[in-house]
């Protein structure tokens, strides 16, 4: 029955629903293309400039160094969306600041430890990405959900469904696939990509992966037992990381920063990556605020075949077999298998 062009029992949504509706699914979408396109972007500009021949005339830049820029970077970005929130207000700013940082010494000093995890993690991924091509890490790297997934179970006592387990197991077999180590000849292709450094790529992965399912769980746990603000919590972890990573820049490149200055080899290129690995996590939040494990799961799919396409198509540094490919469909599969059975994420992101 239809009582004045609607449905009976279905009351037919006002302007302004519809347009809320509408604005929604457009956020979605828009936050899922940022997504594929900064996840891309980081990983391609990433390793291109850890290899490319332009850093021939001069020193390379120091990943230690571009990992502190990235966090002060992220600190401030952080700052400005507090300040947003609190209507334009610097006593708002320095009111909340002093509030949830500074008189709230034992919940700041807790997030100490996945800061220092997270920086631990940033530096594996230059390391990774200087030995490892753009496709090969993409794919390898998604070997994190399994490890997120087992700390859960562990220290969150969450239950996996039995689909779940299945895609941990189709995961680990893509990922297998995908390192199944190839004829290695003489081209021009494979001449820095020796034995050597790709299982110092493999390894740093490997730890980076481990570090990043540790300190996202317990990341969470802490959320669970506070109610602060997500750009809060992103600039507490800032300010840790940038103190761990000042550290690492001295203790491991402190001749260098002192012979060349903390900024040598420092190109548009250099910069374009600090911008990219700081701003990846507020695309990362967005894309769970709007979206969901299934749609981010996509995102994830659609990035790793870009990532595979332009490696062999544009930097020419990747050459594709048929072992490869059929992991690299397992990944994909999994991640699909896994997010789809999953519960959606809540908003505890790291930025």
């Amino acid at each position: 029955m239809v009582l004045n062009g609607t449905k009976q029992g279905h009351p037919s949504l006002s302007p302004v629903s519809v347009s809320s509706e509408v604005s929604i699914i457009s956020l979605k979408y828009v936050s899922l293309g940022v997504l594929v396109l900064q996840t891309t972007s980081l990983v391609l500009t990433m390793r291109y400039s850890r290899t490319n021949v332009l850093q021939s005339d001069g020193p390379r830049y120091l990943a230690s160094s571009a990992v502190v820029c990235a966090e002060v970077l992220k600190i401030v970005t952080c700052i400005l969306l507090v300040f947003k929130d609190h209507s334009f207000s610097v006593r708002a700013l320095n009111r909340v600041l002093k509030e949830e940082i500074i008189n709230k010494p034992l919940l700041t000093l807790k997030l100490a430890i996945p800061s220092g995890i997270y920086t631990l993690q940033n530096n594996l991924l230059y390391v990774a990405l200087s030995n490892l091509d753009a496709a090969t890490y993409q794919v390898t790297y998604q070997l994190k959900i399994l490890t997120t997934a087992l700390f859960s179970v562990s220290m969150l006592g969450k239950k996996l469904s039995i689909y779940q387990w299945l895609s941990l197991v189709i995961l680990m077999t893509g990922i297998a696939l995908v390192q199944w180590p190839t004829e290695v000849t003489s081209s021009t292709k494979q001449e820095d990509l020796t034995a050597s450094s790709q299982l110092i790529g493999l390894l740093a992965v490997l730890v980076a992966c481990f570090s990043s399912g540790f300190a996202g769980v317990y990341f969470e746990k802490i959320l669970k037992e506070s109610k602060q603000s997500v750009w809060i919590r992103n600039i507490q972890l800032g300010l840790f990381g940038l103190i761990f990573g000042l550290g690492g820049v001295f203790a491991y490149d402190g001749e260098r920063v002192q012979e060349n200055g903390l900024f040598q080899g420092y190109n548009s290129l250099t910069w374009t990556v600090v911008a990219l690995q700081a701003l990846g996590g507020l695309v990362i939040a967005a894309v769970i605020k709007y979206a969901d494990n299934i749609l981010k799961g996509f995102a994830t799919s659609i990035s790793i075949i870009l990532s595979t396409l332009i490696s062999y198509f544009l930097l020419e540094d990747f050459d594709p077999t048929s072992v490869f490919f059929l992991g690299a469909m397992l990944v994909i599969a999994a991640t699909f298998l896994y997010g789809y059975v999953s519960t959606p994420a809540s908003n505890t992101s790291k930025v």
